[in-house]
């Protein structure tokens, strides 16, 4: 079964520019406060800006008064800086703090000044929850956790309480849907959108029937890898492949089990929920059981760093969804490093903003800068929970400045399209095999639908 057609490549115009692979380096767990004299000029980003353009929400007003002088915008994050997601949590957060520094230096939003403020929960959802209410007590009421299980335990509470959660690319599927989750913002696609996404590549590939397939989801065994089995089992039942589940115990170091299944099963593609060494591990087994890697689909969480463990050329082929574009020809990121990293003077170090998981903090950033220029122009100062979330349900095709799909956020969507694409590594950069898209929407939506209708804040 696994001599049927390997992906076809229909490479798109957003073809990355070739990245180097880099180590990574342990960012600080305690980030200073970011305030900034503006400069006499702007940066000019020569790139071409959109009509709803990333530098309209960094560069607002006519005038360079210095945003020192006018109260903050304070966002919280409450990462996992010390434990489980350091692979992931340091970059994120040095865009963050890229990303304030560069809009406080140019005037801030609307003429205030953006605080990130940073705080490490280690992955613990008690922790997330602590690190919630102190924010919160601390005048706080725009968060972000970046870690499924915290999210999740602080969600009721947010909810409760009519704070804005961030959940960009992490946390419950059935968030997007704004008439019951009011307050929580996962923009860009859930894990349950691009689980979807991943079986309408893999259908693709396989002529557009699905009906004698067999298709293998490798996971961890935890909230995170768990969550997209349910949206699996649905299209599995629509389209009629075979779906194996094969768990992983964490921390994902010991998957000789699952892969001596995969070898026996013989499955056409193997949906990967894993992370970091997950698939060094994963790459290892495929090796020893003969799996073609070029039938590995990842989720988003692969990156550069990844690759260099399992060795550029013996990832050749290997497949991932992704929620943002790679590289550092997106304009922000270009801006980033020839503003303030070829002088010395970014947040942290190089490296890490040579890596998709900069690009994707970016991506979640930008929109919640966005917000936050919307809601004052709207409806002036200070900002209320009540009108960053009304902001946010305002954002219209906005795309950072190309780093991730253009989103379209409403009450009913807070997640603002659920558009994916799917790359290959080729042996030196990672080439888009489809366009931005987002499928089986009405599928998704009926499974958002009937999981949410459940939920309640108590």
């Amino acid at each position: 079964m696994w001599s049927r057609k390997v992906p076809r490549n229909t490479e798109s115009d957003h073809v990355p520019r070739r990245v180097g692979v880099y180590e990574r380096q342990r960012a600080r767990t305690t980030i200073s406060r970011q305030i900034f004299i503006n400069g006499r000029e702007k940066m000019k980003i020569k790139q071409h800006i959109k009509a709803v353009a990333l530098t309209a929400a960094l560069a607002t007003g006519a005038t360079m008064a210095s945003a020192q002088d006018k109260e903050p915008i304070r966002f919280g994050l409450c990462f996992d800086l010390s434990k489980s997601y350091t692979f992931i949590s340091p970059q994120v957060a040095q865009a963050a703090q890229d990303l304030a520094m560069y809009t406080n230096e140019n005037g801030g939003i609307e003429g205030h000044p953006v605080e990130i403020v940073v705080r490490d929960h280690g992955n613990e959802p008690q922790r997330g929850v602590e690190c919630y209410e102190q924010l919160k007590r601390d005048g706080v009421f725009i968060f972000n956790f970046l870690s499924t299980p915290v999210t999740n335990a602080v969600l009721p509470r947010a909810m409760k309480d009519g704070n804005v959660l961030m959940q960009s690319f992490v946390g419950r599927g059935d968030a997007v849907d704004g008439e019951v989750f009011e307050w929580v913002f996962p923009v860009g696609p859930t894990y349950w959108q691009q689980a979807a996404n991943d079986v309408a590549f893999i259908k693709n590939q396989m002529d557009g029937d699905l009906g004698d397939a067999k298709i293998g989801f490798v996971y961890l065994d935890y909230p995170f890898g768990q969550e997209p089995i349910e949206i699996l089992k649905t299209l599995s039942e629509k389209e009629g492949f075979e779906l194996e589940l094969y768990p992983v115990p964490l921390p994902g170091s010991d998957q000789s089990g699952a892969w001596s299944k995969i070898r026996r099963d013989k499955p056409d593609y193997v949906i990967s929920w894993l992370l970091a060494g997950g698939h060094v591990v994963a790459s290892k087994e495929m090796r020893r059981n003969r799996f073609p890697i070029d039938r590995y689909l990842s989720v988003n969480w692969l990156n550069e760093v990844d690759i260099a463990n399992i060795g550029a050329e013996e990832a050749k082929g290997i497949l991932r969804g992704t929620n943002v574009a790679g590289g550092q020809e997106v304009p922000i990121v270009k801006t980033m490093l020839e503003t303030y990293y070829a002088n010395g003077k970014g947040s942290g170090p190089e490296s890490l903003v040579r890596d998709v998981y900069y690009n994707t903090g970016m991506a979640i950033y930008s929109a919640g800068f966005e917000a936050a220029r919307i809601a004052i122009t709207e409806n002036g100062w200070p900002i209320t929970p009540e009108s960053m979330k009304n902001a946010y349900e305002s954002i219209e095709n906005f795309d950072g400045d190309g780093v991730m799909a253009p989103v379209t956020v409403t009450g009913e969507d807070h997640g603002g399209g659920g558009k994916t694409r799917v790359e290959q590594w080729d042996g030196e950069t990672w080439v888009p095999l489809t366009d931005w898209s987002a499928d089986y929407l009405d599928v998704v939506w009926d499974v958002i639908k009937e999981s949410s209708e459940k939920f309640t804040v108590e």
